[in-house]
């Protein structure tokens, strides 16, 4: 049986390597779509389609408020109510913290943090009246980590992998994704986050070789290891799981 039949999901970030594999394991799971990014998800909604789901496209802004609630609306009339938030939408910085100009780790934070939050903050008086929600953010193991990175050992490779911004900021996610599920839990709404290791994509195409050569399972992840995570989190499956940071990282990390 599919795991999401009969469920509504937005996914924030659908234009994306991770966006898109998301979108194409929940329509396979029975689940109808809103696909919402600043670019375009005419590729993301037409793979979508093309497996036999249903998906409505959206344009969006994270970091502004009145977006969101727009495309939350627009998916409640396109389909009647709304059970899975999905916030992957995200960009990386890369560099070292002693030259990170202060307009960057504004522009990280407000991406990655603050629309994390405000979409979270959209959903939850529908997924209340509801008395149903799944919610799953987008961290990192980076925010866990203190970077991939080894400057001790060749300086060079900060300069080609993700920095202190962006680890804040999806350190920042991890912590939403536990108070949030501490507040709605009452509420028949879970809230958990999937934090991958580096996953082959457009943003890690710098990613340095020798940093690679340490991933135990020895790959990079792909995007649909994280897509099959989320799936799990968003199904009735994982009912009595909420809080969880789950990682998907090869075996970089452990905790």
């Amino acid at each position: 049986m599919s795991r999401l039949a009969g469920r509504v999901a937005l996914i924030t970030g659908a234009a994306g390597g991770i966006g898109a594999a998301v979108a194409r394991r929940f329509a396979a799971e029975g689940a109808r779509l809103c696909l919402a990014d600043r670019a375009d998800t005419a590729v993301t909604a037409a793979a979508v389609r093309e497996a036999g789901g249903e998906a409505i496209q959206a344009v969006l802004d994270v970091t502004r408020r009145a977006e969101i609630d727009g495309v939350v609306a627009q998916t409640i009339a396109a389909f009647g109510r709304l059970d899975i938030l999905v916030n992957v939408a995200g960009v990386v910085s890369l560099g070292p913290a002693a030259t990170l100009p202060e307009e960057e780790w504004d522009r990280v934070m407000a991406i990655n943090l603050k629309g994390s939050f405000l979409c979270c903050q959209a959903v939850i008086p529908v997924m209340r009246a509801q008395g149903y929600g799944r919610i799953v953010n987008l961290g990192s193991i980076i925010g866990k980590n203190g970077g991939n990175p080894r400057p001790w050992i060749d300086p060079g490779e900060q300069t080609r992998a993700s920095n202190a911004a962006y680890g804040a900021s999806k350190a920042g996610v991890h912590a939403i994704t536990a108070f949030l599920a501490r507040e709605l839990a009452a509420d028949g709404i879970t809230v958990n986050a999937v934090a991958p290791g580096p996953i082959a994509s457009a943003m890690t195409t710098d990613f340095p070789a020798v940093l690679k050569a340490l991933i135990p399972v020895g790959r990079m992840g792909r995007a649909e290891d994280v897509a099959e995570a989320v799936t799990f989190l968003a199904g009735e499956a994982a009912g009595f799981v909420t809080g969880e940071v789950l990682d998907v990282n090869g075996g970089m990390w452990a905790d």
